[in-house]
């Protein structure tokens, strides 16, 4: 969910990048959370959009989300496994026609019950093309997708044919295509059920959204900050511990970590760098460092015709070998990344598709092998790496130096690489998305849910618009298809890891490192806790 990009397959593209940008000058108001009623202090940074849950893609809204609605699965908050929420059951016996039922008794916080319809309309309202949301591409392999969201012309259908409401409790999906793991993605914000009141008076509930999770929004003063509360009447088993979350808008995280070590804030949930020497020091067992379902790498323009060739391929191969990774994450990260191996993450665990090693001696530092591929491949297109980033967090630029100097000492000479600062994330994601840069660029990858294939496909599939370097390669997408069918999860499973085997050879990307959550958190408050999406547990905070 973490993009800023208007994408067909995953939104979370760019969401490492607005972590780093989601913090700013807090108000100061009311200090710490010790006060009345159990309230929390923490950190945010204003969401992109209104918060409709298909059209929120970024991880600040998505942080609001979280805790404001429930849909049919919930992942584990400490494992990430998928577990059902308000789904009773997810059946099928095709793995392309599901029947779902839901458990009865769940209501939103105005009263009204929560139904088959809710989740259908929502649906329906997600996908549809004139509702212009950044994440309808979620539905889009459910039956009659092509109809309500084409790609060009308008809708011929106002709605997804393969939805059906059964009862109250029962809807049915069916899916253009098999796919095994279709239930494990309906954890995703955009799949939550919406109320009438959503439709009826859609103005009026986007200035106070209502949902069906613990907390109810009480105010948003946009710039400013988001006062949510328990919902005493919430049905699900995971209420809230607190009284609620006060959420501080800060345009800087060195900001929100100084009004946190001063006592005014409770949690930050994302410890800038130059703070990383400092933190265990500032607040010793109450920083956290944990791993976290994000991935950093470069990328390359294949749409320009001298990066997409074979002897590109060795060059490709070769700048990968000639990044000393442990040395990087170990010297500028303070071991809050690890050097990357696959081009997954740890978090997913073995049975999830995560497999250390894999990339092999193409993700291992070799200073003389590293040169010589890249001799053998002609050289750096162009004469020269230009990495570029976005400058305004002040958190890439130490990195991508350290990369360029590690390039260059392969290559004898202290210009092979260098760095482009581009002003702003918008302005940097704006030349990314429309093919503009002529080099390389720091990607980054947030995980929608838990599963290998969010990791691979949204990204290096065909024509895939988190795809941007337009890479494309039949045999990839052949196994990733194949995956896909695939009825048995562990069969899935390993042939989506047969599809990133290609990666190691053809490297469209170059995976740097797995990327930890990080926080820290004041002595008012207690049992804080990342998930495996790097956000924190709010409901499981407690205050002293």
């Amino acid at each position: 969910m973490r993009g800023a990009t208007q994408v067909r397959w995953a939104a979370c593209a760019v969401a490492v990048a607005l972590a780093a940008t989601a913090c700013g000058g807090g108000d100061g108001d009311g200090g710490g959370s010790g006060g009345a009623d159990g309230i929390v202090s923490s950190s945010w940074g204003d969401p992109q959009n209104p918060l409709e849950p298909a059209n929120t893609n970024e991880v600040q809204g998505g942080k609001v989300l979280d805790m404001v609605f429930r849909g049919l699965i919930r992942y584990d908050p400490k494992t990430g496994e998928a577990q059902n929420m308000i789904a009773e059951s997810i059946d099928s016996t095709d793995s392309q026609n599901f029947t779902i039922k839901l458990k009865d008794g769940w209501t939103f916080s105005n009263g009204e019950k929560v139904t088959a319809k809710s989740f259908v309309d929502a649906w329906n309202y997600g996908a549809a093309l004139k509702n212009n949301q950044k994440n309808a591409y979620f539905f889009q392999y459910i039956e009659g997708y092509d109809k309500v969201h084409p790609e060009s012309g308008s809708a011929s259908a106002e709605t997804l044919s393969g939805l059906k409401v059964v009862d109250d409790l029962t809807f049915t999906a069916k899916l253009t295509q098999k796919f095994s793991l279709w239930p494990d993605t309906l954890g995703y914000a955009a799949f939550v059920p919406l109320p009438k009141a959503f439709y009826d008076d859609h103005d009026a509930w986007l200035s106070k959204p209502v949902g069906n999770g613990p907390y109810t929004i009480e105010s948003y003063a946009k710039g400013s900050s988001m006062n949510l509360r328990k919902w005493d009447d919430y049905p699900g088993d995971d209420k809230a511990k607190n009284g609620g979350v006060d959420l501080k808008v800060f345009t800087d995280n060195n900001t929100a970590y100084t009004d946190l070590t001063a006592g005014n804030l409770d949690l930050v949930d994302d410890v800038p760098a130059s703070q990383l020497r400092n933190v265990e020091a500032d607040l010793g067992d109450r920083y956290i460092n944990t791993p976290a379902g994000i991935i950093q790498t470069i990328a390359f323009p294949f749409y320009e015709k001298e990066w997409d060739t074979d002897d590109a391929r060795k060059v490709r191969q070769g700048l990968s070998m000639a990044i000393n990774r442990p040395q990087i994450t170990d010297q500028i990260f303070q071991k809050t990344r690890t050097p990357a191996s696959d081009w997954t993450s740890p978090v997913l665990g073995a049975d999830g598709g995560f497999k250390e090693g894999l990339c092999g001696k193409e993700c291992t530092y070799n200073k003389a092998e590293a040169k010589k591929l890249i001799d053998e491949g002609g050289g750096i297109p162009g004469g020269q790496l230009k990495i570029s980033y976005n400058a305004d967090t002040g958190s890439h630029k130490e990195w991508v130096d350290a990369v360029c100097n590690s390039i260059n000492n392969v290559m004898g000479d202290n210009k092979a690489c260098v760095g482009g600062p581009v002003g702003t994330f918008a302005d940097f994601r704006a030349q990314v998305s429309t093919q503009k840069l002529t080099s390389a660029w720091r990607a980054g990858w947030q995980m929608d849910y838990p599963l290998i294939q969010n990791f691979l496909q949204p990204l290096y599939y065909t024509n895939a618009p988190s795809n941007d370097g337009k890479w494309s390669n039949q045999e990839f997408d052949d196994l990733v298809d194949k995956a896909n069918a695939e009825s048995d999860k562990a069969k899935a499973v390993t042939t989506f890891q047969d599809a990133e085997k290609i990666l190691v050879t053809e490297m469209p990307v170059i995976p740097l490192w797995y990327q930890n959550g990080s926080a820290g958190y004041s002595d008012r408050v207690d049992n804080v806790a990342l998930n495996p999406f790097s956000v924190p547990v709010y409901e499981e905070i407690t205050v002293k």
